[in-house]
């Protein structure tokens, strides 16, 4: 299919020079620049998942520097947070009551300034969006790490730091999703945002599997200023590499700006504020009823340790992090594999074959404690993500209009954080009240705490079923 017909009215093709105006120098630097693809008027419906695959490995630079700054970023985030709790106590010198809410504060307002950070992204563009970014978060890590070495201003210099790094998130992963969408074409989307969500993961496996190794030489400062200089290297290459003239080269979506002369170009406040995503009500559903589904992402770090430490034995419990490091591995394999597979099945279909498997994945832990169900459990919940977790940053894409891709985002993070603030404040009593600590194990009562959460979970595939109509009126294509 053409690309203009995937295009908005506010979307428009780069504007080229007419054949007999084009140099030969031009054209041998186009050809350079430019490996040889699948033609571009071929319809994504005709291409084989080869030949999608192909033209996906043949991106463009940008689409490349996105991603090394999504790994880059998956290392050091994620290997950063691990240990952030065990950091404030043991090197800092906290309480464990402080630490807890010092890494609380961090992971909500990393969601919540998200909001902020898609603003930002749309106003800067994705090229300054991570230079911004990136110096924000070497600055704020290099104040979190120096925070040890203090013996005055410790708080303050604590708390500014988390702010720092908390806002330097909020502007790089709505600045992620947005160039996905400006740098891959229609046939090439949907795999896109899938090797996007695979990346990250990949990103998550790096850090956790060199951690302990590089910790064990030169404790956890040691490991910090590694992920420093991870997210130092990866600046430099986004300031040298990912430049101007190859944003601008590389951009497949483009915001038409009118000039303030042209009729419709001077917009009064109530028009700018009816075109925020907070009015679309397509959107804000969309996004809110993936919460109840959202509580059992949360429950693998607040649940699930301390249901395998207490009704399992303690063998099974001394290999947690392997249940964990399963879901990420599952994710950077099957994530593109099944974006690939079914690229041509609507988004919003996918999304409610995917949660649907989230959801009943829940009920495989009612029977009781088993450790074979357990990795069973494990295994289909993680093929379940990998069905809707990219497809639900495609389709929030898609129904974003050109140019506020970023805003978009980082509102649709906003269920995480209700999802992970509410689902904290009754996890806690829920595991209490059914597998207590200090209980024998026959005694433990798990299988009314999961069918709990499995219902709960289940209001999500249902809402998307009898809205299904509706919402996919939502998507522009």
């Amino acid at each position: 299919m053409p690309d203009d017909e995937h295009r908005t009215p506010d979307e428009e093709k780069q504007p080229y020079l007419p054949p007999e105006e084009e140099t030969h120098a031009d054209k041998a630097a186009e050809e350079a620049a430019t490996p040889p693809t699948i033609p571009a008027d071929v319809d994504e419906d005709t291409l084989t998942l080869p030949q999608t695959f192909k033209i996906l490995l043949r991106s463009t630079q940008s689409f490349w520097m996105v991603n090394i700054v999504n790994v880059a970023d998956g290392v050091a985030y994620f290997g950063v947070l691990t240990l952030m709790t065990l950091f404030i106590t043991n090197n800092v010198g906290f309480s464990e009551s402080t630490a807890g809410l010092a890494v609380s504060m961090f992971t909500g307002l990393v969601t919540l300034t998200m909001l902020i950070g898609g603003f930002v992204s749309d106003r800067v563009g994705v090229r300054h969006a991570f230079t911004i970014s990136l110096g924000m978060l070497l600055v704020g890590r290099i104040m979190f790490v120096e925070t040890a070495s203090l013996t005055d201003g410790i708080a303050t210099m604590l708390w500014t730091s988390i702010i720092v790094m908390a806002l330097a998130e909020g502007i790089i992963q709505p600045a992620l999703y947005a160039g996905v969408k400006e740098f891959t074409d229609p046939r090439t989307h949907t795999i896109g945002y899938s090797v996007l969500y695979s990346i990250m993961n990949l990103g998550i496996l790096i850090g956790e599997f060199s951690s302990p190794f590089i910790r064990e030489v030169s404790g956890i400062e040691g490991v910090y200023w590694t992920f420093i200089g991870v997210t130092g290297v990866a600046l430099l290459i986004n300031f040298f590499g990912f430049t101007k003239k190859v944003e601008n080269r590389d951009r497949v979506v483009h915001v038409e700006k009118k000039k303030p002369t042209e009729p419709g170009a001077t917009k009064t406040f109530w028009e700018k504020v009816r075109t925020l995503p907070f009015l679309d009500a397509r959107f804000l559903f969309f996004i809110f009823i993936l919460l109840p589904v959202r509580t059992l992402f949360a429950h693998q770090w607040l649940t699930l340790p301390q249901y395998i430490e207490r009704c399992f034995p303690e063998a099974v419990f001394a290999r947690y992090e392997w249940f964990q490091a399963a879901n990420p591995f599952i994710i950077i394999v099957f994530v593109p594999l099944f974006a690939a597979l079914t690229r041509k099945v609507s988004v919003l279909k996918m999304m409610i074959i995917g949660t649907t498997v989230s959801a009943l994945t829940t009920f495989i832990l009612v029977p009781g404690p088993n450790f074979y169900t357990l990795i069973f459990y494990v295994v289909v919940f993680s093929f379940g993500e990998a069905l809707w977790s990219s497809r639900f940053l495609e389709y929030v894409a898609h129904m974003a209009p050109a140019g506020r891709v970023g805003a978009y985002m980082g509102l649709a993070g906003i269920p995480w954080f209700f999802a992970k603030a509410t689902t904290g404040l009754y996890s806690g009593t829920m595991i209490e009240i059914f597998i207590p600590k200090g209980v024998p194990q026959d005694q433990l009562n798990s299988e009314t705490m999961w069918l709990f959460y499995a219902f709960i979970a289940c209001i999500t595939p249902v809402g998307l079923i009898l809205t299904r109509g509706w919402l996919r009126k939502g998507i522009k294509n």
